[in-house]
């Protein structure tokens, strides 16, 4: 996530550079063979090109409000996770009674703890539609930020929250944030029969649990189900075929302003078709809200924040740092 007041214009072109040299490209070529080896045929008429750029305009708008609700979505489900993980604390923290009630408290936080770490890690895992990796603009920016889940691994990182036996036992499992849940359950199930959990509470104490798998389900879906290919595609082949056509479709515009007036198809042609190039981008960049890139929801932070929450339920003293943006980027 962009922790600025909002993208410099040096930094939105640094982010499309690669776009702008191919549309310069593109732009220049049948400019020169048109001015210097006299091929009038380039020339086409600007009416279809604008029809084209309509169309494409209207697909763009429509891949960016679909996927601006997929991000905005994804954010109301981490903030569900951070209101019920709150709740999880005082539960914890006021619903559990028994002799070694500080170290029960300990268990259930910590181990809240280790599943939003096995979910985080579960909504970074790399998917084949997803972009951070494979485009041109996102890999460009992605060397001014970190992803924290791919420098280090998870099961180092369940180190601080799990025992050794819960840690092994989680770590066979494919979907270990799911499993988590399921020993918090158990736990909870053992602490009832102990009669350390009035069964209204512990009633209560599953309820929630039921909505962190809701909360975690939702994530799952997603992260799993990419914004549909179809209208993804169209979209790309949209613009690009209309990127294509504008210096096209300006050569006998600008002509009309005098013999060497042609010239400036070239940065003309660039500027518009970087428009829906951009457009093209900033879609991309925020249909997978997981995946790493420099638009996503921060869940690192996010997940970071609960934790220093709860762990100050615990009146704990040593605690972790907020994560901090590195370059504006919040992860």
């Amino acid at each position: 996530m962009h922790s600025g007041r909002n993208y410099r214009f040096l930094e939105f072109l640094m982010w499309t550079r690669r776009d702008i040299y191919w549309l310069l490209l593109l732009a220049l070529i049948p400019t020169v063979l048109y001015q210097y080896s006299g091929w009038r045929w380039l020339a086409i008429p600007w009416v279809p090109v604008a029809l084209i750029g309509t169309a494409a305009a209207f697909i763009a708008g429509f891949k960016n409000n679909a996927t601006y609700a997929r991000a905005w979505e994804a954010r109301q489900i981490w903030g569900g996770i951070v209101n019920s993980s709150r709740t999880w604390g005082i539960m914890v923290r006021d619903y559990v009674r028994c002799k070694d009630a500080a170290l029960v408290h300990y268990e259930l936080i910590y181990r809240h703890i280790a599943w939003l770490t096995a979910l985080r890690f579960q909504m970074r895992e790399p998917r084949a539609w997803e972009n951070t990796k494979t485009q041109a603009n996102s890999k460009e920016y992605s060397n001014y930020y970190t992803i924290p889940e791919w420098e280090t691994n998870l099961a180092d990182e369940l180190n601080a929250y799990l025992s050794e036996s819960d840690k092994a036992y989680i770590l066979t499992k494919k979907n270990r944030a799911t499993q988590i849940i399921a020993l918090q359950s158990k736990r909870l199930k053992e602490l009832n029969e102990a009669g350390a959990i009035d069964p209204l509470f512990y009633v209560e104490m599953e309820n929630l649990l039921k909505d962190f798998y809701d909360h975690q389900g939702k994530s799952e879906r997603i992260k799993n189900f990419p914004y549909p290919r179809q209208f993804a595609s169209i979209n790309l082949f949209f613009i690009r075929l209309f990127v294509f056509m504008v210096p096209f479709g300006m050569l006998k515009e600008f002509e009309k302003l005098g013999d060497h007036a042609v010239w400036l198809t070239i940065p003309f042609s660039v500027i518009v078709s970087w428009v829906f190039t951009s457009l093209e981008a900033i879609g991309s960049s925020t249909e997978n809200p997981f995946e790493g890139g420099a638009n996503d929801i921060p869940i690192t932070s996010i997940s970071r924040n609960i934790e220093i929450d709860l762990r100050e339920m615990l009146d704990e003293e040593e605690l972790p740092p907020a994560i901090q943006p590195k370059n504006n980027i919040l992860m």
